[in-house]
């Protein structure tokens, strides 16, 4: 194996990395939910912004995989999604062990407290995992599509326009299971759902510039011409 592969071997598994981390982080925190209010006097707008902080490192998971896309391929990309899923279910199977072995009398977490803070739902986790899945390979199809029919330019629109419609399938997908399956109330779904759609909107804006700058410093350290992917 030649120093370029190693490098970008090197590199990938780092991205997966960050992938995988950010993806079972979201499934460990979302039980927390935050509020804000967002005050503008001057057109008499108040509003009341609430969400899972499990929304917080998910849109992550979406810029590496369009950056694994761009540079690695569609294959690798499918790689790392599967490799999320498996890091997800073995993470569940940890925390369910660890939720049901009883905590010593000296412990300084309880059982109580530590099922309130990790005791995941598997109807929850299923939701979650379910959502991720359907939403990932969405967005890796759309963004191959947009890099071919705009013949590998257009950074921007692949990058915006694959994430932005498979976060909405992600946020709806997610919470229309945990409604039906009695994790959250209905009268809640609405809020939820624009919430949780606008804030990954804005985050897919705000990660385009770094899309830009990854996705060419990559190029460049590996002499790849625009749209051109490692090979194997």
């Amino acid at each position: 194996m030649n120093n370029r592969n190693k490098l970008s071997n090197t590199i990938f598994l780092i991205l997966a990395g960050i992938f995988i981390s950010s993806l079972v982080s979201c499934n460990l925190i979302f039980q927390k939910f935050f509020s804000f209010d967002i005050n503008l006097p001057l057109i008499g707008w108040n509003y009341t912004f609430e969400q899972s902080v499990g929304i917080l490192p998910y849109p992550i998971t979406f810029l590496v995989t369009d950056l694994i896309s761009e540079i690695y391929g569609r294959r690798k990309a499918n790689v790392v999604v599967l490799s999320g899923l498996v890091a997800s279910m073995f993470m569940l199977f940890v925390v369910t062990l660890a939720d049901a072995s009883t905590a010593a009398s000296w412990s300084p977490v309880d059982d109580n407290t530590f099922s309130q803070v990790f005791g995941l739902s598997g109807a929850a986790v299923f939701a979650s995992m379910m959502a991720y899945l359907t939403a990932q390979f969405i967005d890796i199809r759309i963004f191959h599509f947009w890099k071919k029919f705009t013949k590998n330019k257009h950074l921007w629109l692949r990058n915006n326009g694959s994430t932005i419609f498979s976060q909405f399938i992600d946020t709806f997908c997610v919470l229309f299971l945990l409604c039906s399956l009695s994790v959250l109330e209905w009268d809640i779904f609405s809020k939820l759902l624009i919430n949780g759609f606008l804030f990954k909107v804005l985050v897919a804006f705000i990660d385009t510039p770094f899309f830009y700058l990854f996705s060419y410093l990559l190029r460049r350290l590996f002499n790849l011409e625009l749209g051109e992917e490692l090979k194997d």
